[in-house]
């Protein structure tokens, strides 16, 4: 019984509040079979978790937060469940989480560094990826899947 309790409550405490480090307001896109947005976001982050919410016409409509699990309006799972259900089965876990920190994705796998960012591209039998980083926009496109995720600063 307290394995159970114990285990409810880590469950239960992944969905908690948590107190973000950094806010910024970015214009958001995102463009895969499951999920269609194209408005402000607040993007929030502290270490370890970041926060993804999503605004049309002033009014937050989903909140996507991520630490060790995935949380949406419907629930939490995993970050390979979240990217088998919303994006691609192929990515790996931690990709979402990567893209919205502007971090580099697959382990900096063929990444060239620019003067004011870095691109990758990935190109395999599951996914064609070209991620690029810039000091204002974040792109990350895969023609194969169809999957854009686009995060640009407001004061462009």
């Amino acid at each position: 019984m307290r394995y159970i309790l114990i285990s409810l409550a880590l469950f239960l405490s992944a969905c908690s509040i948590k107190h973000y480090e950094q806010t910024e307001t970015k214009i958001f896109v995102i463009k895969s079979p499951l999920l269609r947005f194209a408005d402000l976001a607040y993007i929030r982050n502290s270490e370890n978790a970041v926060q993804v919410e999503l605004f049309v016409a002033g009014k937050s409509i989903k909140k996507i937060a991520i630490n060790h699990l995935v949380c949406v309006d419907e629930g939490c799972v995993s970050k390979s469940t979240f990217n088998t259900k919303y994006l691609n089965a192929n990515y790996p876990s931690n990709i979402l989480q990567n893209i919205l920190l502007a971090k580099a994705i697959y382990n900096g796998k063929n990444r060239v560094q620019m003067q004011n960012g870095f691109v990758q591209k990935i190109q395999t039998e599951n996914v064609n990826i070209k991620y690029t980083v810039t000091n204002k926009v974040t792109l990350f496109k895969d023609r194969k899947n169809k999957i854009i995720i686009k995060i640009k600063d407001t004061s462009l």
